[in-house]
């Protein structure tokens, strides 16, 4: 009996080169200019030189092929914060600084992808379930972190280690979405360094002592 191995193999190349065309039409389209709510099927089914019905069978609808898209997008945009938060932080707020920088590169180079993604997560269930759950994923790593230095005693002990991840996780991403939006470049240097800060005093800052009370005699 003849091996299926390789009738497989190539079936599941040819699947995989379709995607990879579909992917990469669409982002081009949007590269071009086209926002990605008006980039109709029927056009980048063309375009990646498929059937509809071919894309359809990759991608059920608009929804799942941004969310396609998005993966590697929001990998980018939060891989050296991650990388960050797992280091030993012996560099200090250089290293913080640093993680902020490749962030706001990543978000310029993905802008369209990830803002096209902050837009349909607010009405499609998808597209947003997506969004929390990376986002959640990413704070969990803040979490795991905050939680080890609570318990080395490297912080402030009175933090909240889960609101503070949530906190400063949307923070940066708001911050660097709406500096993105507004700024061309010549702030990014600026606005790197104030995040880092941020994020640093935030975690490994002092508390203010409380204010002295003058004694009643």
């Amino acid at each position: 009996m003849a091996s299926t191995t390789q009738p497989r193999r190539k079936v599941r190349e040819r699947r995989e080169d379709v995607r990879r065309r579909v992917l990469r039409t669409a982002a081009e389209m949007m590269a071009d200019g086209t926002p990605y709510t008006e980039l109709p099927v029927q056009r980048i089914a063309e375009r990646a030189q498929v059937a509809r019905s071919t894309f359809y069978l990759h991608f059920p609808d608009k929804s799942r092929l941004l969310i396609a898209l998005a993966e590697e997008a929001v990998e980018a945009l939060f891989g050296e914060a991650v990388i960050w938060w797992r280091a030993d932080h012996a560099d200090g707020m250089d290293g913080v600084a640093h993680a902020m920088r490749q962030m706001i590169a990543a978000y310029r180079e993905h802008r369209r992808v990830l803002r096209a993604l902050g837009e349909v997560a607010g009405y499609d269930p998808d597209v947003a379930d997506f969004w929390r759950r990376r986002m959640r994923g990413f704070t969990e790593v803040v979490q795991e972190r905050l939680d080890a230095e609570l318990r080395a005693g490297t912080v402030d002990p009175e933090m909240d280690a889960a609101t503070t991840a949530r906190v400063l996780i949307w923070t940066v991403e708001r911050t660097i979405s709406a500096h993105c939006h507004h700024d061309e470049g010549g702030g990014d240097e600026r606005t790197a360094r104030t995040l880092a800060r941020t994020i640093w005093l935030t975690v490994y800052g002092v508390p203010p002592a409380p204010p002295v009370r003058d004694r009643v005699s």
